[in-house]
């Protein structure tokens, strides 16, 4: 599961790759396991698509996501703009952010 570092996967396509590996470990096992790696802070759970769970290990730095609506690609991200233009609004309302999630939903330019 190396290669999952700075990916996204399902708890299925997780459950294959064990699979693949020669692991053999139940669905449901799974389930449980990537749920108390999330309690624990080990990896993050994304719902970028309704009724789906996508999983990725813990980031070391704060980053942002883009979906494409067409392939459901994610793409990784960081724009100081946006996260300085988000404390701005945050202030100019009277509060401070203490945690956010930013996801685009995109599709490709139409040439």
């Amino acid at each position: 599961m190396e290669r999952s570092i700075g990916t996204h996967l399902s708890a299925e396509d997780i459950f294959r790759e064990l699979l693949d590996e020669g692991e053999e470990i139940g669905l449901a096992t799974g389930y449980r396991v990537l749920t108390q790696f999330e309690q624990s802070g080990i990896c993050i759970r994304h719902n970028f698509d309704e009724g789906k769970s996508i999983f990725e290990l813990t980031p070391v730095t704060h980053h942002d996501h883009m979906v494409c609506i067409e392939t459901g690609k994610i793409i990784e991200f960081n724009s100081e703009d946006i996260e300085i233009k988000q404390v701005e609004i945050a202030k100019e309302y009277g509060y401070e952010i203490v945690d956010h999630k930013l996801v685009l939903y995109v599709k490709p330019n139409k040439k």
